[in-house]
């Protein structure tokens, strides 16, 4: 429902009339205060009538405007909201607006481990409750992949204060190879996730190679004060990621073409979700298309086209395919063996 200038400056008006306890406000006062303020703002001379009045705390009383104000009359004259720190000026959202925030927030929830974050989660849960308080068997109609178990989360906050500030840390991380952890001098550059993981992307020392940690392998991190940070200024991780799927990258090795036959049937879908954004359709086929990647070959690429199962093969490279070939051929003999199921 529209207001137009006038009733707006009135509704303003009187609610902060209310908001003042330090007075007791007859309609009266309020004719009075919202005569006052129309002059101010509008230059008009003529007093606001009590029909209208009545009018406006009938309205900001009412659904109508989403206000809903708690305005009682004290001792039969005194108007004030029985809330004392009720105001209209915390409820500017629609209902349609509560709805909306409540479905961006909810993207914004997975990155729990932010401190910038943290103050969202109240935030949220009065949208929330207001939105299915005032609609009863509700359901959501988004959900977004989550691991609520995955571990590390706690270290984003500090990686990205670190990034942020210039800060050298000493991470004990223990890579999926190693028996225990060990302590590493980390210079962090960039946070970075991929399929529901985070890694923290930066170099050991001036002249190391990039290297990507896994969050979720970090035991623990401490800030290097007696280590002077580094970053080299020509690193962008738009051009460093460009040519890789995921968020390993083989320094030193180009990019070239690899082409890949997927069935008809699962065509469709890897079209219209590429597994990189180089993909291109090279050739239609009554069984199929074949689809050209220019990509750094990876692990990562690896696992996706392992992912796909009976329903992409490796065309070209003869490299890739012998590997993916090898990889299958293990995980066949993984189900042929004779070890009785666990």
């Amino acid at each position: 429902m529209p207001l137009n200038k006038n009733a707006l400056i009135r509704i303003k008006t009187i609610d902060k009339c209310l908001q003042n306890h330090y007075r007791k406000w007859t309609i009266e006062d309020l004719i009075e205060a919202c005569s006052q303020a129309l002059y101010e703002y509008e230059g008009s001379n003529k007093d606001v009538s009590l029909r209208t009045i009545r009018a406006d705390l009938a309205l900001m009383r009412s659904d109508k405007l989403g206000y809903n104000a708690p305005i009682i009359i004290t001792s039969k004259k005194y108007y004030t909201y029985e809330d004392p720190a009720y105001t209209i000026t915390n409820i500017p959202l629609s209902t349609q607006d509560l709805h909306t925030i409540s479905e961006a927030v909810d993207v914004l929830k997975q990155f729990k481990g932010f401190n910038h974050f943290q103050g969202l989660n109240g935030v949220v849960s009065k949208l929330e409750d207001k939105i299915y308080t005032e609609k009863s068997n509700q359901h959501a109609i988004i959900d977004f992949e989550k691991n609520e178990n995955l571990k590390g989360l706690e270290y984003l906050d500090t990686l990205y204060k670190a990034i942020q500030a210039k800060q050298t840390l000493q991470i004990l991380y223990q890579s999926y190879k190693s028996r225990s952890g060990n302590w590493v001098v980390f210079h962090p550059w960039l946070l970075k996730e991929f399929r529901n993981r985070w890694f923290v992307i930066g170099v050991k020392g001036k002249k190391s190679p990039i290297v990507n940690f896994a969050l979720d392998r970090i035991q623990e991190i401490k800030f290097e004060k007696s280590i002077t940070y580094y970053r080299n200024p020509d690193f962008n991780a738009a051009t460093y990621y460009k040519d890789v799927v995921g968020v390993t990258v083989n320094e030193g090795t180009p990019p070239h073409y690899i082409r890949l036959f997927v069935n008809r049937d699962n065509a469709p879908y890897i079209i219209s979700k590429p597994i990189h954004h180089s993909q291109r359709v090279e050739e239609q086929r009554p069984d199929g298309v074949v689809l050209s990647l220019f990509v750094i070959p990876n692990f990562e690429l690896e696992k996706e086209i392992l992912g796909f199962g009976e329903a992409v093969r490796v065309v070209w490279p003869r490299n890739i395919r012998k590997r993916i070939t090898r990889r299958l051929k293990q995980a066949v003999e993984n189900y042929d063996s004779d070890t009785k199921p666990l």
